[in-house]
Parts: C-alpha cells; structure tokens; sequence
C-alpha cells in the first residue's frame, strides 16, 4: 500500500483491511484476555472494543458466534436433499463446520482467539472442548485440533501479519522501486494481478456503461438458477455469494460513485490508470482489490456463469470480458494458464528482486506458507492453489541462491 494505514474497515459487507504495517504486531494490546473456553464455546460471542468480532462462510454469510453457524449448517447440507448422496452431505457439513471455526479462530481484527490455540497444547484443548455444556456437532473437537496444529506450523501471509516476513509476502506489500512485467511497472504485484483483467482497449466509459446495463436488470431469476443446482453452486459457492453481494443496487451504485472518483476520465484506460505513472501509489492496495479487483471480477463472472443466449453476454464479450488477454495470449479468466501469471509475476519479486529473496528463502522449511483470510477465496486464483504456488516459489528462491553460492 502506498502508506502504513492503521484503519480496518467494513466495505460492502465483508472486512477488507488496509495497511496495517505497524498496528499488527500490537493489535491485541488493551484488549482483554481471551480464554481458550470462550473460543471454543459455541455460544460465546467474542467482543473487542464493545463490538462483536464476526467471522464468515464463503466469505459473505456472516456469524457472531458458532452457535449461530450450526443452523446454517443444517439448512446447506438438507437443501440439497435427493440431489446429492448422504456421504456427500456429510462432507459438506464438515468441510463448512471447518471453514467457519477456521474463519473465527484465524481472525482478520482479533489476534487473541488464535493466540489462545496457539498457547495451549492438543489435550488441553481438547480437555476445554471435553467440558463445554452446549450441543456439539459431530466432528467439531477434530476441527479444532486440526486447525491449531496446522497454525502451529504455518505463518499466515497477508498484509497486516505481525510478523515482518508475513507482510512482505502478501500481494499487498508496497514495493518502492515498482516492480515491471509485461512491459509495463507495478507498484505491487497486486496492482498487477487486478490491472491485467481489464483489456488494453477497455475505458472508463466502457466500464461505466456496463454498470449501468447491470443495474437495469433484476437479477433474482438468473441467481436462483446458480443457488438451485449443486453442480453450479456447491463447487462455485463463493463465487455465487460473491455475485449475489456484488449484483446489488447498492453496490452497483457504489461501482458508479468509483468510476467518477479518482480523477478518472471516461475516456481513460482502465489497465493504464492502474499502471504506475508519473507518481506512485495513485491506487492504495486495498482499492486495487475493492474496486478494481471486484469489479473485474463480478463482469467476468457475470459472463462466466450466464446462459451462452444471454444478451448480457454479448455485452461483456464486446469489452473483452470474456478473457485474460495479455500480450498477444487470450486466457480463461478461472484457468490454469491464468493462475500461472501469479506465479510469473513472483518470480520477477522473489527471484529477480534479491531483498525479496532474502526474505522468502530465509523462512525454515518446515514452516507452511499460508495465505488465510477470513473475508473468504477467490475464484481467479483459489486459495490452495495460491498457497502451492507461494511454497513452491520459496523453493525457487532457495535454489537460485544455492546455484549462485555454487558459481562463486
């Protein structure tokens, strides 16, 4: 990000957060002690400041507490009574069991619940599970451990990780010199990643006139159609959610209000204006993701998931939203080909850049890289998929650093 921003806040709906360099490491001074039974007592609603701490499913179905999220759990696995086999309903409800005790221990503005696992051992966790009073799920001790003993061998890397090397992973890390790939500077490799899913040609006017082609529509009837089939929605959840959120007359509108600000003119190019300039950091990373990123990423979507008769399609395809196109190269915006990039782009940052190289290959490798956030994944470059890449990059690094040491 272009400065240290101290400010977490709530943008359409879920926590996206800014900056946070130097707040991280002391997020929990002032708060009170946080026990390990309060974090694993379904009912217990953890508060901060006087506020609830909230936590999410498929990043956008939100939850004080985990009480709240076994109804959830049974109303997701009977809906898709006749539709999917028990041994398939079973698994849903463990893999959303998992996905929110995970989202409400690895907190995005709480660091105590995870302290809390991190500080005691498996038995007396599982001992504190053993005395909770509530109704339990089956399974819900196992996630637990599972989820601590996978924390205590990873460092989450994100932007406002407490610990330095964690920051300087994330795509959001602020990158003074720029950082070029496919002939054009980046201020950051997430600048990068959100710039190149707008088409060269693709304007602000352009942007401006499929939003307002999305706000004429009522899209009721087309999101029914994605929540009623599992073979769309339970592979795709959240991206669905995504939509539906995004899909809004308020966040259409809110899209309208961005494309007006920034001192963007309509005939300006979207991946130009996102490109480093005469200044630096015109876009923070956060508005990279927010705006930019979400907006790409619902018209892409939007085309992705639509009927190939749709006329909205049409539309879209015509601004190029019907692919990834760089240099000369037309990719699928959800491939493998696509995902790639990611990893090209790191290796401009982790192999080529030697001060980030000495961060990423200095991580011991029986450390996991690990990128967990609590506002959900992304259906461009998932997040296992993602984790894999940052793995195997920390590999590359060691390598060519060994090659190097070899040749001296």
């Amino acid at each position: 990000m272009g400065k240290v921003s101290g400010v977490i806040f709530r943008a359409c709906g879920r926590t996206i957060l800014q900056g946070l360099f130097l707040l991280a490491a002391g997020s929990s001074l002032g708060a009170e002690e946080l026990s390990l039974e309060a974090v694993v007592t379904p009912s217990a609603v953890i508060e901060k400041d006087g506020k609830p701490v909230t936590f999410a499913i498929h990043g956008f179905i939100e939850f004080r507490s985990l009480r709240e999220v076994f109804p959830y759990i049974e109303r997701e696995t009977e809906r898709w009574k006749g539709k999917i086999s028990e041994e398939e309903k079973r698994q849903l409800g463990r893999q959303l069991l998992g996905e929110g005790i995970e989202s409400r221990v690895v907190s995005m503005v709480d660091e105590r619940p995870l302290e809390a696992l991190l500080t005691h051992t498996s038995g007396e966790l599982q001992q504190a599970i053993a005395r909770v009073k509530e109704p339990l799920p089956p399974g819900y001790a196992e996630e637990f451990v599972a989820i601590a003993e996978k924390w205590k061998h990873s460092l989450n890397c994100w932007s406002a990780s407490p610990v330095i090397r964690g920051r300087v992973l994330s795509n959001w890390y602020p990158i003074e010199e720029g950082i070029r790939f496919d002939g054009a500077v980046y201020d950051s490799t997430e600048h990068f990643w959100q710039a190149v899913k707008y088409h060269p040609a693709t304007t602000i006017g352009d942007l401006m006139e499929l939003v307002a082609l999305l706000e004429a529509r009522d899209w009721s009837a087309w999101l029914a159609r994605l929540d009623d089939d599992p073979k769309i929605y339970l592979p795709n959840a959240y991206a669905v959610e995504f939509l539906r959120h995004n899909l809004t007359s308020d966040r259409l509108k809110w899209f309208s209000g961005e494309l007006t600000r920034h001192g963007l003119e309509p005939a300006d190019h979207a991946r130009i204006r996102q490109q480093r300039g005469r200044s630096a950091f015109r876009f923070s990373a956060v508005e990279e993701k927010v705006f930019w990123g979400d907006l790409a990423d619902l018209l892409h979507m939007v085309y992705l998931f639509s009927p190939e008769d749709d006329p909205v399609r049409k539309a879209l395809s015509k601004h190029h939203f019907d692919g990834i196109y760089l240099g000369d190269r037309k990719m699928g915006f959800i491939s493998e080909e696509f995902r790639l990039e990611m990893l090209e782009i790191w290796k401009v940052k982790f192999l080529q850049m030697a001060r980030f190289r000495e961060v990423i290959r200095g991580i011991p490798a029986e450390i996991r890289l690990e990128h967990f956030l609590n506002d959900g994944d992304s259906p461009d470059i998932p997040i296992p998929v993602y984790v894999g890449y940052l793995n195997r990059i920390r590999e590359m690094a060691r390598e060519k650093t060994r090659n190097e040491t070899l040749l001296e």
